[in-house]
């Protein structure tokens, strides 16, 4: 497969022995090979690397060329938090210990933390992340900075917010990012209502107003836990998805995370209005809110992502574990060995993910003409070996750290485990140091 391009403008090539396209089929055969030219995929074919002499050559004999992971829901800067408040129900984690530090937040701490995990994303497989939290000119300047593509909006709230005080404030900042990041290829500008129990109605429609005219995603926490459900019955009369739809802002735009508690006519609901999900079943089953109806969804025609959460609850972002977890999950649930199959999973991470953020035109699978959003896996290792079917290997033996290189947009992030973007030694320390000034944090 080749598009049209002149002959030196491929600059990379990245060879290996499989290919898993999520598109079609998986290639083995000794040098498959892609080829990128500036930000996309020129060309897929075996050896590339003589064709093209003049490019860099990302080469391992056991390598498998896939994808980029897509993490459809996080909250990056809350890598400060990890492991400081473990082992307590969602709403006491948040309002004890969580809210009180945010108070205290800094732009500095949420740069700094947001290229931790940018490090973790990048050195674990995840090549495009959706991110919803404070300070968000700072995550966008660390996602810039890294070169990650990155969908990333602020945190709407009735009350005060730590980064821009009163609400007015707010929506004034989230106007200056969408100025700010109009032409941007890799940092899309999203609209963020937290949820149904921190925003009024009046927020809620504003917010998916602001959504409509941007053209934007309307990310939200929907129907993560009973409380949340119960709570939005004692208010409103009803469920916190048939809240949303009252209000209008179910549609094609919507990205809803966690969906635990949904019944089959929520689920109905949200395929019709072509509502995506980010299922995030390690956070969910950490804070022990439930397991999302994730087989109904799909088999109901929801387009559903799969996301880590904040390392705050999760605690990591490594997208391999999450799709291991996932898969897993959903077969001891259902006590049905064929629920959530690997090549169900492994789509939802990559394909899936891109169909739900709206760019499964540019990312996603490995196609010609598609932004070169890549990473390759070295398989000689011993949890890898023999090799049957890749991709259950991928799902449910492969680790983070089996990814040796990673490319974004056609730059080379990560290259032979080392970051490219990032001084990886230089943002530890930096952490560690605003990991003390948090733990004094009351």
């Amino acid at each position: 497969m080749e598009k049209d391009f002149m002959h030196n403008e491929v600059r990379l090539v990245l060879a290996g022995r499989w290919l898993v396209s999520i598109d079609g089929e998986v290639r083995e055969e000794t040098g498959i090979s892609v080829a990128v030219a500036g930000d996309s995929i020129a060309e897929i074919g075996p050896d590339l690397a003589a064709k093209y002499p003049q490019a860099e050559l990302l080469a391992c004999p056991h390598g498998l060329i896939m994808p980029g992971l897509v993490n459809v829901h996080t909250h990056a800067a809350m890598s400060c938090f990890r492991g400081l408040a473990d082992d307590l129900p969602l709403m006491d984690w948040l309002t004890q210990h969580i809210f009180p530090r945010e108070a205290q937040l800094t732009k500095e701490i949420v740069y700094h933390a947001t290229l931790l995990s940018i490090c973790e994303m990048i050195k674990s497989g995840t090549t495009s992340y959706n991110d919803m939290y404070l300070f968000t000119k700072e995550a966008a300047r660390a996602a810039a900075d890294a070169g990650m593509r990155a969908w990333i909006g602020e945190a709407f709230f009735d009350f005060p917010s730590p980064n821009y005080g009163e609400l007015e404030n707010g929506f004034a900042y989230v106007e200056e990012l969408f100025s700010a990041y109009e032409d941007s290829d890799l940092i899309k500008i999203t609209v963020n209502p937290h949820a149904v129990y921190t925003c009024s109605p009046t927020l809620l429609q504003r917010a998916a107003a602001l959504a409509e005219r941007k053209n934007a995603l309307l990310h939200i926490h929907l129907a993560e836990t009973r409380d949340e459900v119960q709570g939005c019955a004692e208010k409103y009369g009803c469920t916190p998805a048939r809240h949303l739809e009252r209000l209008g802002l179910l549609n094609e735009r919507t990205v809803a995370a966690h969906c635990v508690m949904l019944d089959d006519e929520e689920i109905a609901l949200l395929a019709r209005r072509g509502v995506k999900v980010a299922h995030c079943p390690e956070s969910n089953m950490k804070l022990a809110s439930g397991i999302a109806p994730a087989q109904k969804m799909l088999g109901g025609g929801v387009t559903i992502g799969i996301g880590t959460d904040g390392s705050a609850s999760n605690n990591d972002l490594d997208m391999f574990g999450e799709m291991s977890t996932a898969a897993k999950l959903h077969k001891v649930r259902d006590l049905d060995p064929t629920a959530m199959s690997a090549e169900t999973v492994l789509r939802a991470a990559t394909l899936g993910g891109a169909e739900v953020l709206g760019a499964a035109d540019k990312i996603g699978s490995v196609a010609v003409g598609k932004k070169a959003d890549l990473i390759m896996l070295n398989l000689r290792q011993p949890h890898l070996c023999p090799l049957h079917n890749p991709v259950s290997q991928l799902v449910y033996a492969a680790k983070g750290s089996d990814v040796i290189h990673s490319v974004v947009n056609g730059r080379v992030v990560m290259r032979d485990r080392r970051l490219t973007t990032l001084n990886e030694a230089a943002v530890l320390a930096e952490m560690e140091r605003i990991g003390e000034t948090i733990r004094h944090m009351s």
